[in-house]
């Protein structure tokens, strides 16, 4: 089997230091993208380790990408854990960046990284047992692709979408595309609604945009390599920005050239789900946490999530149920203050 490497990227946006530095660079264009939505912190990053560890103890590498903060509970001697500092991979022209465009368009360059990587945020986390296959398969990553329209409103990720899809569009024709890997893009996999936008909007000559479902994406090392030869201006552009910026591209480049290339296989729906932390999917987002209803889960933190120190509160609580023994990752049971609690899930 192929090496599989996961990438984590993390900030502490309670570092005294990582705050100064911050505050050298003019902030004042910023919008909710570069908030402290953006940084803040729901301490339960011990849990994504202790899932991987319970749920894929196969992972080759995890490779922990920080402006240079780590956790002080953190074994960072573990040899499955590889600390990366923003300047170990990101071009000097470029440091320092507080937009996250920058570090992941270059995460390619982690020396010892793996060919085939998955790229993780902090928020989203396995909840439930997953093999090699769920990522790749074949040599080609696992995806679900389809069509879509893009929604452009305000603090939505609507303009990177808009950018991405311009790339897209510069290099490949759509309906050629879609007509060379019909079985792929037209497959029930990747669910039925997926499959209906995909046909209704065929009749376009150009991709209108693409489906995705803000969790991880299963990369090739390769692909980023073949972008930055192909559209080395547009991304240099968007990394030489401090902060997120509209006409920014953003890893979905990446993520749509690969099914554009016909290079995934079909991995479905719902094996992934994400939840915005808001009054509508709460509860649900709950529910899918407490019974691992889908194999991964992003919990989305954003401008829309109120009562913050409750929610923190509840969702740790039932991690700490789930996974309450303490990794290989761990100096010390980093989870011990979020013992559950009696408290009202339903």
């Amino acid at each position: 089997m192929e090496k599989i490497d996961f990438i984590m990227t993390w900030v502490d946006g309670a570092d005294p230091e990582w705050l100064k530095e911050k505050a050298k660079y003019d902030g004042t264009t910023i919008t909710t993208a570069n908030s402290e939505v953006r940084y803040r912190d729901w301490d339960n990053l011990q849990y994504w380790f202790r899932s991987v560890e319970k749920y894929a103890p196969w992972v080759n590498k995890i490779h922990f990408v920080t402006w240079g903060h780590v956790p002080a509970w953190l074994d960072t001697n573990n040899p499955k854990i590889n600390i990366v500092k923003h300047s170990d991979f990101i071009p000097e022209e470029y440091l320092p960046t507080f937009s996250s465009h920058t570090i992941e368009l270059n995460l390619h360059r982690i020396e010892g990284l793996a060919e085939q990587f998955v790229y993780f945020n902090d928020d989203i986390f396995l909840n439930a047992p997953v093999k090699p296959e769920d990522f790749f398969k074949d040599g080609l990553p696992c995806d679900t692709a389809a069509q879509n329209c893009i929604y452009f409103g305000k603090d939505s990720a609507g303009f990177f979408h808009g950018a991405d899809i311009v790339v897209i569009n510069s290099h490949f024709n759509k309906k050629a595309v879609i007509k060379k890997n019909w079985k792929k893009w037209l497959n029930p996999k990747n669910g039925l609604n997926n499959v209906a936008k995909t046909i209704l909007l065929y009749p376009w000559p150009w991709f209108p945009g693409m489906y995705f479902q803000h969790v991880s994406t299963s990369y090739l090392k390769s692909t980023f390599n073949t972008v930055w030869e192909k559209e080395f201006d547009i991304l240099n552009e968007t990394c030489l920005h401090k902060f997120r910026k509209t006409g920014d591209v953003n890893q979905w480049v990446m993520k749509f050239w690969q099914l554009a290339a016909g290079k995934f296989n079909v991995r479905p729906d719902d094996f992934a789900r994400c939840y915005h932390v808001k009054k509508s999917t709460y509860k649900r987002m709950l529910r899918d946490l407490r019974h691992g209803t889908h194999p991964m889960i992003c919990i989305n933190d954003n401008a829309r999530t109120f009562h913050f120190e409750a929610k923190k509160k509840q969702v740790n609580a039932i991690f700490n149920r789930r996974l309450p023994e303490q990794s290989s990752f761990e100096l010390y049971d980093a989870g011990a203050q979020d013992k559950p609690e009696n408290q009202d899930e339903n």
